[in-house]
This record gives C-alpha cells, sequence and structure tokens, in this order.
C-alpha cells in the first residue's frame, strides 16, 4: 500500500539530485497524481534542493538535506526541504540563475521560506487539479535516440492545450532530465502556443540534472 508521507535524507551532494528527483517522482505517481502534478512538483522540489547543495554549506563544510512530503485529507501535497547550514546568498536568489523561487511559484501554489540560525526550510504546497473532461490534446511528436542524446521532432500546430502533453513527452524522452534533449520544431504549425511554456518547463529540468536542452527553429 502507498504511504501518504515520504521522508528522505541525503548528503548535500549535487549527484544525489537525480535519484531525488526519481524517488519523488515515483511516491507521486504511486498516490495517484498525474504526470503534470508530478511534474510541476519533482521541479519545485529539485529547485529548492539544488539551492541548498550550492548554497547552505560552504566549503569545506559537508552537511545533509531533507525531503519530507505528505499528502493531506483533501489531496494537498506539503513538501518541505531542510538544510541545517548557512545560505551565502539573500532567498530571493534561490539558484546561481536566480530563477528558482519564480520557478517554484509557477510550478505550486504556495511557497514559503523559513530561515533561522538552524537552518532553512522551503515549504512548498500544491493543491490537486480538477480532473478535466473532453479528449486529451496530443502533439505530433517523433523521437529519436542518438549517441549524444534524445532528438525530438515537434510537427503541426501545437495549441496552448496541448502544452502539458507536450511537456510530458518531452520530459520522458529526456528521462526526467538526466538525458540531453534537442527539440527540432522547425516542422512547427502556425499555432505554437503551447510550446514555450513546454520548453521552459523542459530545459529548467534538465538544467537541473546537469544538461541542457537545444532548440532547433
Amino acid at each position: 500500500m502507498q504511504e501518504d508521507s515520504l521522508a528522505l535524507r541525503f548528503p548535500a551532494d549535487p549527484h544525489e539530485v537525480a535519484p531525488v528527483r526519481h524517488q519523488l517522482r515515483e511516491w507521486l505517481q504511486g498516490s495517484g497524481f498525474d504526470e503534470d502534478e508530478a511534474s510541476d512538483l519533482v521541479l519545485a522540489v529539485s529547485e529548492a534542493v539544488n539551492n541548498s547543495v550550492e548554497h547552505a554549506y560552504p566549503a569545506p563544510a559537508r552537511g545533509t538535506v531533507e525531503v519530507r512530503a505528505r499528502i493531506g485529507d483533501d489531496g494537498t501535497v506539503a513538501v518541505d526541504v531542510s538544510d541545517h547550514g548557512q545560505w551565502r546568498v539573500p532567498p530571493p536568489a534561490l539558484t546561481m540563475r536566480g530563477r528558482g523561487l519564480l520557478l517554484m511559484r509557477e510550478s505550486v501554489d504556495e511557497v514559503v521560506i523559513d530561515r533561522s540560525a538552524k537552518g532553512t526550510t522551503v515549504r512548498l504546497r500544491r493543491a490537486r487539479s480538477p480532473l478535466t473532461l473532453g479528449p486529451q490534446v496530443a502533439p505530433d511528436c517523433e523521437l529519436h535516440e542518438t549517441s549524444s542524446g534524445v532528438v525530438a521532432v515537434v510537427r503541426g500546430n501545437v495549441p496552448a492545450e496541448a502544452g502539458p502533453a507536450l511537456r510530458r513527452t518531452l520530459t520522458t524522452a529526456a528521462r526526467g532530465g538526466t538525458v540531453p534533449l534537442t527539440v527540432d520544431l522547425t516542422r512547427l504549425g502556425e499555432d505554437r502556443a503551447g510550446v514555450q511554456q513546454a520548453l521552459h518547463a523542459v530545459a529548467e529540468a534538465l538544467e537541473a540534472a546537469g544538461n541542457r536542452l537545444t532548440v532547433r527553429r
């Protein structure tokens, strides 16, 4: 039976981020969350984890990071990412890219940062999305494995409602960000409203895992 809570404790090391992302995604999907909801939560949590890894423990200090997730009675997910160090940057600059806090707020419903002499905790909350009626819009996306990663060729129109499906396809192709991804947009149709948001989310996931997104236009 799937547990309604998850607790992880790991060294503040960049190599630990990908396994944490994988465990969190498996737990969320095992708890009934769809791929879009899981992707948003995993992306937000990985930003907070990356921040603790990068900023909490100045070299040569070593420390740990904790991720504690739980599901409330109403289905809301609450995730705390905690460290016991002292950040070397102001709270708004959550990552060296300077967009970590913005990305978290775009991905979840609530972000609270609690800093104290004992460390920093980032609290994330995300309510379950209401069920949508009608057929899902799936983009035409052809995937090719190469020696340097995966190439995704997107064809035809990608309206706004197809954006989430495209993000799922690209994120899965990139193995959650662990495999370099090239997206070929040279065969897009006139309606491209759903492309940019999908690319943004996938690029952040790749960068969090130390990879990059290449786009052909």
